[in-house]
């Protein structure tokens, strides 16, 4: 198509961020004569995923940019390489790379799995396992089989118990607190009915309801803790907030094989999904074009016609829609993250041992770094806990031999900055790997959940639809679903068939 002038459609849809792509998969198949732009060259919005030079385009583009409220305190850091060695590691050639700006976790009874495969989409994806959990002990007598000798401040990687087995041939654990950890897993497998339990204990923080309830010790609340990926410190996790994600998290393995229950998407994370969802909607008969964005909305009236609305695109170009979809972005400075991108010299072998017999081999270890566990300087409060995604190159995110740690905390601002890089050098330290891991790249970032930030018009009443903002949840959040299932049945209709299933558009031979 050589120009938009002056054309007409049912839906436009702005922004190739993950809920508009849901979207689009979902409308693909409705008949609709749908328009898909991004102002943006490149797809997937706040959850795409960058090569190397693409991401330095993107720090220059959105450093440049001021409007832009999603992602903001952008720095690349290019540690020097010295000229006396060689054969030091460095780093490769760009599209080697393919770094996830919002890296999550999908649990396997997430509903996004469900309806990948009711969409017939899932076969252009693959998925690879979640490993090992590790929670970051700064003791000195703390035992891991990970532990480097030489860490700085005697740091260890404890590994989380990922069952009844694990916690029965743990041998650093006595008698008490086994039993204490088993009568914990009896209960949370059916804690919903069991409100008795926990009910006066909803708004308090989780440690009292473990050590009140079940007598766990201190020395197993961090590795519980870290199963509910809470951004907040111990005292600020509450038993309402942490009791469905760890049931999540154990209802969730052996799922799709023995000893993990999570996955993530090959080669960019959840961009991944976006792209996939707009090719689906493509072969549908969508229109997609990137590099083209939406006329601010305060720089022209709407314009309401018997077909729909009238807009201009930023090059002048005018298109008619009965529907117009985008996003928003929060803008509550408390809402904000830090996250840092770091390429590592080393494969961390150690991070990623098998996870049970005829299992995949694990291709991201998850490790937290507690509340209790950092500290900085001037900084008297609780800090909120680090958590680290630890990518190796199976992911085909990074060349073999190296690895990517993904870091994330919910302090904002330089302090953010402080505590995702003491975190990354304490991990760093704390492996036993030779040589030792270097940093070969990294990017800092700090990140306000955003579905899109472009402005939609105003004034069109309920033919302007807009996505809110999702949540930071480092685990995917089904709520996204919902949102999309919502905007869908407004667009679609009663005619519009199930959400998200599908039959074949062709004939498949599956096993």
């Amino acid at each position: 198509m050589e120009t938009l002038d002056n054309t007409e459609w049912d839906v436009l849809i702005v922004g190739t961020g993950l809920q508009q792509s849901l979207l689009a998969l979902a409308l693909s198949r409705s008949g609709k004569k749908i328009l898909h732009i991004d102002e943006n060259d490149y797809y997937g919005g706040a959850e795409a995923a960058f090569s190397l030079q693409e991401a330095e385009e993107w720090v220059q583009r959105v450093n440049d940019d001021a409007s832009n409220a999603a992602f903001s305190h952008i720095t690349i850091i290019k540690p020097e390489a010295t000229r006396s060695d060689s054969s030091a590691p460095v780093l490769s050639f760009p599209r080697a790379y393919s770094l996830a700006l919002s890296p999550q976790l999908i649990y396997a009874r997430s509903s996004l799995l469900q309806y990948l495969v009711s969409s017939r989409v899932y076969r252009q994806l693959e998925f690879l396992a979640v490993g090992s959990w590790w929670v970051y002990s700064a003791d000195e007598g703390s035992e891991s089989s990970v532990a480097s000798p030489n860490a700085s401040r005697h740091g260890r990687l404890l590994k989380v118990p990922n069952g009844r087995e694990d916690v029965f041939q743990n041998h650093d654990l006595d008698f008490k607190a086994k039993r204490a950890l088993m009568k914990f897993l009896r209960f949370i497998s059916e804690y919903e009915e069991q409100t008795e339990v926990w009910e006066g204990y909803r708004q308090k923080p989780f440690p009292t309801f473990l050590s009140e309830q079940f007598k766990v010790p201190d020395s197993l609340q961090d590795p519980l803790l870290a199963l509910t990926l809470s951004p907040s410190g111990s005292d600020q996790t509450t038993t309402e907030y942490a009791l469905p994600r760890i049931a999540r998290h154990l209802r969730s393995i052996g799922v799709f094989g023995a000893g993990f229950g999570a996955v993530i998407p090959k080669w960019g994370g959840i961009s991944e999904i976006s792209q996939v969802s707009c090719r689906a909607c493509a072969v549908g008969g969508g229109v997609y074009v990137l590099g083209k964005g939406l006329s601010p909305a305060s720089d022209s009236a709407v314009e309401t016609t018997e077909n729909g609305i009238k807009l201009r695109l930023k090059d002048g170009e005018a298109v008619t829609t009965r529907w117009v979809v985008g996003g928003n972005t929060a803008t509550a400075q408390e809402d904000s993250c830090c996250r840092s991108m770091t390429v590592v010299s080393s494969p961390l072998t150690p991070l990623f041992p098998p996870i049970a017999e005829e299992a995949p081999a694990p291709a991201c270890a998850v490790v937290i770094f507690p509340s209790s566990s950092l500290s900085l300087d001037g900084h008297t409060e609780e800090l909120p806990p680090v958590q680290l995604f630890v990518h190796s190159s199976d992911t085909g995110e990074c060349p073999s031999g190296q690895s990517l740690l993904y870091a994330s905390t919910s302090l904002s601002g330089e302090k953010g900055f402080e505590l995702l890089q003491q975190a990354v050098d304490e991990f760093l330290s704390s492996v036993d790997v030779t040589p030792q891991p270097n940093i070969l790249w990294s990017v800092r970032y700090q990140q306000q959940p955003s579905s899109g930030s472009e402005s939609l018009p105003t004034g069109a009443g309920d033919q302007v639809l807009r996505f809110p903002p999702p949540s930071m949840d480092l685990a995917f959040d089904d709520s996204v679903l919902e949102n999309v299932q919502g905007l869908w049945q407004k667009i679609a209709g009663d005619d519009g068939g199930q959400f998200l299933i599908f039959q074949d558009r062709e004939a498949y031979d599956d096993e």
